[in-house]
């Protein structure tokens, strides 16, 4: 696909950068209000306990403190994103160390902080339980007895222990596919729990008038589903509570909950006053809202050539103490235990379970690089098994163009084969590898774009000024200035002279706001509605103004042409001058887009290379290969950024990113103790991207946010096997678990 475009596919800068490198950007943390206070809150230690007594009394008469509450000062209403499930304050029991139990407002931090000493609990401990396959048995304690009274629970009603949802994909008759099979594999893995390493911690801000309309500044990437939320939990209408743009200073998935801000409120009713509240990095690793530890079994039937014939899996997700961080209860890419292969016969099963863990969220491409590690590993252990290499292994079973996935849906324009070829070819697979302990893996995914809602206005001045007006935070990804590229491109004038306006929740009736690989396909789309319906309208003032019909004017190079005998060209700016007469006044195109699930995908195929040191286990990755299924690409600046920053990221998670939890309790609960890639750690990046295909997006582009981190770890574990013959089967792949493995296969020679 080669189209000829002026603006889409520039790179262009960030508008909002300098702002950013000065510290002139205001972040949550930033807000200062008259009259603000500051809250803090007190934490449980244990993992499941019931609370007693709490005496906030010594609270309340310290210096400075405005406001001291417990559970039973608010109501006992529950929140959540869509499952209701979750105290704003502890009142009963706790049920994970980190868990809010009290919190008090005062005139500045360290008043907060000391009063948060004075306050007296007295718990009794219950019997816990931290493993979610242990959690589903009926011998566990039943950590939520009311779970069929909460609001948003999926119907109906799991009938096992702890488990708030089961789904199930499929088709075809699996048992019959293993009769048929001349060979049946079964292997399982794990994976671990992770932060998203965001540098902003959570952070929000409240004030109430004399009214009771409330006014927000919150981190949050998705404005006007926290409003929802906050609107169920405090009973008041979602017309008066107004949440103020803010810059978020990172995501990956975690930016979407609710976290303090419920209880915000309440200390700012209570004391009257403004509050501020922000997490601190050790509140962050304790207790805010990360990836999900996940326990995988795969079952998988096969041909003696390698053709595959049937797949049973299951995933258990440990959700900790809520499921309320989650906006579809259940993580949806656990869908893709199938693969990206052809497989007949199929059947998953994914579990959602409460443990006395820290409450998971989302974090970026949710569940598909715990699935993707477990299916791509389970994809190498077969063709070993088989004597196959592991590259033409995948080449006999990949989904083709009309193929039916695994779960019984079916993609356009599937490229996932031409992915493999390209990864094999770039990343010399197959050729010598020029030392020894030396290693390369393979692994693919997809990741179609999320649907939502979205509402622009595209407005012009009399100066030919140009002003995207949305409800759309950027969480950091450079959205704004991909939209900016969409509106100059439909309008023809610099980007330059774009710019982009981020409205409060009045302005606008909804946003679902970012994430899911959304915001170019849903957001994209609905700006560049609004730049036609304002070209529309140009044009037909320009026909207006020079006497002819609309259909002989165009709008090219930032100039009406306008047919004719001789043609005129006329610039923009003349045509806005002399329509738009008051100052300040405007033309103005409008859209409201509503984005249904696309037929289209994306598929990224990554070779990794590695050299293992077989004496102390330890894995150095030198290579990179990654290999995308693109469409247009907007800002080839932005776009390789989300791919570089995506390989990394999952690099990390293959190899050293985890949040150790040790009886429900988090044991690493700072920055230098949670180990994150740095510098050193970065190998060779290199990024091959196929000639653009059809996309659902503005001007045929994709999503690029978050396939990158999806195949890293089944690449980096695949790479570890074929450098030292050992396998690890749970993440991350640290030096211990290589080393033990090295000393398992040789103590397992004959």
């Amino acid at each position: 696909m080669t189209t000829a475009f002026t603006t889409v596919g520039t790179p262009v800068a960030r508008a909002e950068g300098p702002d950013k490198v000065s510290g002139q950007t205001l972040y949550t943390a930033d807000v200062d209000l008259p009259g603000m206070l500051w809250g803090k809150v007190l934490r449980s230690p244990f993992p499941h306990a019931r609370i007693v007594n709490i005496d906030v009394s010594r609270a309340q008469e310290a210096p400075g403190v405005r406001a001291a509450l417990t559970g039973r000062d608010i109501p006992p209403a529950l929140v959540g994103r869509l499952l209701r499930d979750c105290p704003v304050l502890a009142r009963d029991r706790v049920r994970f160390v980190g868990e809010k139990v009290a919190a008090v407002a005062a005139d500045n931090p360290e008043a907060a902080q000391e009063a948060l000493l004075l306050i007296d609990v007295e718990y009794e401990e219950l019997p816990a339980v931290f493993d979610a396959s242990e959690a589903m048995q009926a011998s566990a304690p039943s950590l939520h007895p009311d779970i069929e009274s909460y609001v948003g629970l999926p119907q109906p009603p799991s009938p096992m222990n702890n488990v708030f949802a089961h789904n199930r994909w499929g088709k075809g008759e699996v048992e019959q596919g293993f009769r048929e099979s001349d060979r049946v594999f079964e292997h399982t893995f794990s994976a671990q729990l992770m932060h998203q390493g965001y540098i902003e911690p959570h952070a929000c801000v409240v004030r109430v008038d004399d009214s009771g309309r409330v006014e927000m500044w919150v981190n949050n990437k998705a404005p006007f589903n926290l409003r929802s939320q906050l609107s169920a939990v405090w009973d008041i209408p979602e017309n008066r509570i107004t949440l103020h743009p803010i810059s978020i200073g990172g995501d990956f998935g975690g930016k979407g909950s609710f976290m303090d801000t419920p209880l915000c409120y309440y200390l700012a009713i209570h004391s009257g006053r403004p509050v501020k509240m922000v997490m601190d990095y050790l509140q962050e690793l304790m207790a805010a809202n990360p990836r999900h530890p996940a326990d995988i079994a795969l079952k998988t039937g096969v041909k003696n050539d390698g053709t595959l014939l049937a797949r049973e899996a299951s995933v258990v997700f440990n959700s900790g103490a809520y499921g309320a961080f989650k906006p579809r209860v259940y993580l949806g890419g656990a869908d893709h235990l199938g693969g990206a292969y052809q497989v007949p016969h199929v059947s998953i099963d994914s579990y959602m379970v409460y443990t006395n863990n820290v409450p998971c969220g989302h974090m970026r491409a949710p569940a598909k690089p715990q699935v993707h590690f477990a299916v791509e590993s389970h994809m190498d252990m077969i063709a070993a098994e088989l004597g196959l290499d592991p590259y033409e292994f995948r080449l006999r079973n990949v989904i083709r163009q009309g193929d039916e996935t695994p779960t019984g849906g079916s993609w356009e324009e599937v490229r996932a084969e031409e992915t493999i070829r390209r990864a094999a070819q770039a990343s010399g697979w197959g050729q010598p590898k020029d030392r020894p302990n030396a290693g390369r893996g393979m692994a693919i995914s997809d990741q179609p774009p999320g649907a939502g809602q979205s509402e622009a206005s595209v407005a012009i001045d009399a100066e030919g000024k140009v002003e995207i007006r949305m409800a759309l935070w950027d969480t950091g990804t450079g959205a704004h200035t991909m939209l900016r590229q969409v509106v100059a491109e439909e309008l023809t004038v610099p980007v330059d002279d774009v710019r982009f306006t981020v409205q409060n929740t009045d302005a606008v009736a909804f946003d679902s706001g970012s994430g899911g690989s959304r915001v170019t396909y849903t957001a994209g789309q609905t700006a560049l509605g609004a730049a036609r319906d304002l070209k529309a309208k140009l044009v037909q003032q320009a026909a207006g103004l020079y006497e002819t019909e609309k259909e002989y004017v165009t709008l090219q190079g930032g100039t009406f042409v306008i047919e004719g005998t001789p043609a005129q060209t006329v610039p923009i700016t003349e045509v806005t001058a002399r329509v738009i007469s008051e100052p300040g006044n405007a033309i103005i195109g409008e859209m409201t887009y509503s984005a249904t699930n696309s037929p289209v995908t994306s598929y990224c195929t990554q070779v990794a290379e590695v050299e293992v040191d077989p004496e102390t286990g330890q894995v150095r990755v030198e290579k990179i290969v990654t290999v995308h299924d693109v469409g247009a690409i907007i800002n080839p600046m932005t776009h390789q950024g989300q791919i570089e920053g995506g390989v990394i990221q999952g690099m990390g998670y293959a190899l050293m990113e985890e949040l150790v939890a040790e009886e429900g309790r988090i044991s690493n609960l700072t920055l230098g103790d949670y180990k994150i890639p740095t510098m050193p750690d970065i190998p060779k990046l290199e990024t091959v991207l196929l000639e653009p295909s059809t996309g659902p997006a503005p001007f045929q582009s994709k999503g690029i946010g978050e396939s990158s981190n999806v195949p890293v770890a089944g690449a980096i574990a695949n790479a570890v096997y074929d450098a030292v013959g050992a396998r690890v089967t749970s993440l991350p792949i640290t030096p211990e678990k290589v080393l033990r493995a090295i000393r398992e296969r040789e103590s397992n020679k004959p």
